[in-house]
């Protein structure tokens, strides 16, 4: 043994030792004026996507008197705690200072900010001398969250500034009244970071539904925090529920997305795929910056998936769990899109309260399938004759393949080098409707096969089942206080969405809405299997 002790002294002495190496040991003693190495270490933890905002409040709080230096000694330094770097310091100096570490992040669709990677504020409060050391998260060194390491020989000092961090952290964050998503890291699902994303301008013209049902959804989602006060005063909770159900291709995201361009001011979370397991944090994030909406894409796909949970009960369960987590005067709106209800319909049962209203988004009618024609064909020189003939000839099909038909017909005239006419449209639909294409049609969410062979629209056939409380197309739009309607069967002719398929953005052919790996669009949204930054 004393040979061992022998070689591990000869080890440690000819580790290489930079000639500054005591700086880091001695700047904060003589800082604090006291020996850094014997005052206690206080670690706060912050979220890696709050990161921005904790860099901001830090930096406020300092003060511009303060200090800031950043520490060198390579890679190790990512290993080593502020109290290991201490401890370190006084055997064998490798803690020179050096010029802070900065990364570049966003704090809106189109700004950035330089933060601080890793580096050492120091500074006074109330005439008491502190050190912080500042740094983001790091997953490849094991480091899921960002730190600050707090020195300072009073410890009360160190409590006041930690509790006004996380008082100012609560409610000042550059996410508040923007449209945010969390996407996942190679590193894991716990080491998520924040896209941002501009908020798009739909009006209700864009917008094809039964008369006064945009309106019903608008004002349950958005219109109930007019009421906040009357609300609490009566007991009354603030939280709201919305799920939106019906066959691919109709329009459901669509309709999230007119309510978000109609949501200035409020901060929006977008969950879909595996960044559901972050619903806990969206929770809190939308909580603190209410008001807000949270935004859940396909939780069918999650119904029976324990993958991403916490324990053994569905993801699902998770959502639902964190949906009644919330405060009773949390203005939060949950807003949950499917395409198979029935998949959700046994857990909403056993969680009641968390949906306070069910829409069902069917199958755009005849009449909406001209309204949809009309939108998509703009100034294009189709005749009202050829736009109903159009129509009736594509029963069955979405909002998605209409747009489709009208691109077709543009592109066969381009191609024949001649303007587009009403010829060009009616080839189009000749062209879709045939046997042949089938497969296409369903790409584009027609559900015509199903209904050729007298199959009805039901789980394994179309992908979805009425079921829930859905509103009829007769309801009256006049805000009331009951949340419920009457349902008037599966053949209902229903609503469309506009010029979208099923992710909502225009302009992009046929979508990859549940296909894993499915890029972002033009619009910079994420698709359910899009891990990428913007």
């Amino acid at each position: 043994m004393r040979d061992f002790g022998a070689m591990v002294r000869l080890v440690q002495e000819a580790q290489p030792r930079s000639a500054r190496g005591r700086e880091l040991l001695d700047t904060l003693s003589a800082h604090l004026g006291a020996d850094a190495g014997g005052v206690a270490v206080v670690v706060e933890e912050v979220a890696a996507h709050r990161f921005v905002d904790a860099d901001i409040v830090l930096t406020d709080l300092a003060g511009q008197d303060a200090r800031l230096v950043g520490v060198g000694g390579g890679d190790q330094r990512h290993h080593s705690s502020l109290s290991d770097m201490l401890q370190q310091s006084e055997v064998y100096g490798n803690y020179p200072l050096a010029q802070p570490d900065f990364v570049n992040l966003p704090v809106g669709p189109d700004r950035q900010r330089q933060a601080v990677a890793l580096g050492l504020r120091l500074f006074q409060r109330d005439g008491v001398p502190l050190a912080v050391l500042q740094r983001k998260a790091e997953p490849r060194f094991g480091r899921q969250t960002a730190l600050l390491e707090v020195l300072c020989t009073d410890t009360a000092v160190t409590a006041g500034l930690l509790a006004e961090f996380r008082q100012r952290l609560q409610s000042e964050s550059v996410l508040k009244g923007q449209i945010l998503s969390f996407s996942m890291e190679d590193f894991g699902p716990s080491s998520a970071g924040v896209t941002f994303h501009h908020r798009p301008f739909i009006t209700a013209d864009d917008v094809v539904l039964p008369e006064g049902l945009l309106n019903r959804v608008r004002e349950h989602a958005l219109g109930i925090a007019a009421h906040r006060d009357a609300l609490v005063a009566a007991g009354q909770h603030l939280k709201r529920g919305i799920l939106l159900y019906g066959p691919p291709g109709t329009g459901k995201t669509h309709t999230v997305r007119y309510l978000l361009s109609q949501s200035e001011g409020t901060t929006a979370i977008l969950l879909a795929g595996g960044t559901l397991a972050h619903v806990a944090e969206a929770a809190r994030t939308a909580r603190a910056l209410q008001p807000s909406i949270v935004v859940l894409e396909d939780c069918d796909l999650i119904a029976e998936d324990r993958s991403f949970g916490h324990g053994p009960q569905p993801l699902l369960f998770e959502v639902l769990d964190a949906m009644d987590g919330l405060d009773a005067d949390a203005d939060v709106t949950f807003v949950l899109t499917t395409n198979r209800v029935d998949m959700l319909e046994r857990a909403l049962a056993q969680r009641p309260g968390r949906v306070d209203l069910a829409v069902e988004v069917p199958l755009p009618a005849e009449h909406e399938r001209a309204a949809l024609l009309r939108l998509y064909a703009g100034d294009l020189p189709f005749s009202a004759g050829t736009i109903g003939a159009a129509a009736g000839r594509t029963e069955g099909t979405t909002a998605s393949f209409t747009r489709e038909l009208v691109r077709r017909a543009v592109l066969a005239a381009a191609l024949q080098g001649v303007p587009v006419a009403d010829g060009h449209l009616l080839s189009a639909v000749d062209e879709l409707m045939a046997d042949s294409a089938s497969l296409t049609r369903s790409l584009l969410g027609s559900n015509r096969q199903g209904q050729d062979d007298g199959m009805s629209a039901v789980p394994g056939g179309g992908g979805w089942a009425p079921g829930a409380t859905t509103y009829s197309r007769s309801y009256s739009p006049a805000y009331g206080s009951s949340l419920s309607s009457s349902f008037d069967g599966p053949g209902q002719p229903g609503f469309a969405d506009g010029g979208y398929s099923e992710d909502g953005f225009p302009e992009d052919g046929v979508e990859s809405i549940g296909v894993e790996g499915a890029g972002p669009d033009r619009h910079g949204f994420p698709g359910p299997g899009d891990d990428s930054g913007h």
